[in-house]
């Protein structure tokens, strides 16, 4: 298995939902930059990293629990 281990000033996580997705991004410090609920679509979340999106990583948590 190989682990990816570069590092990038940003690193984005997101909670992905059906009609949202909760975006945090911290920087190296780990702070919080950003941290706003958006739709879950690709233009507003292209628009909410575009200042960061060069040197970002990002991590998608998702769930589909069916009984």
């Amino acid at each position: 298995m190989q682990f990816y281990t570069k590092t990038h000033p940003y690193n984005c996580g997101i909670g992905l939902h059906t009609k949202t997705m909760y975006v945090c991004i911290l920087n190296n410090e780990g702070e919080i930059v950003l941290h706003q609920n958006i739709k879950s679509q690709a233009e507003p979340f292209i628009e909410l990293i575009a200042q960061y999106r060069q040197q970002l990583i990002v991590g998608v948590e998702c769930i589909f629990s069916w009984y």
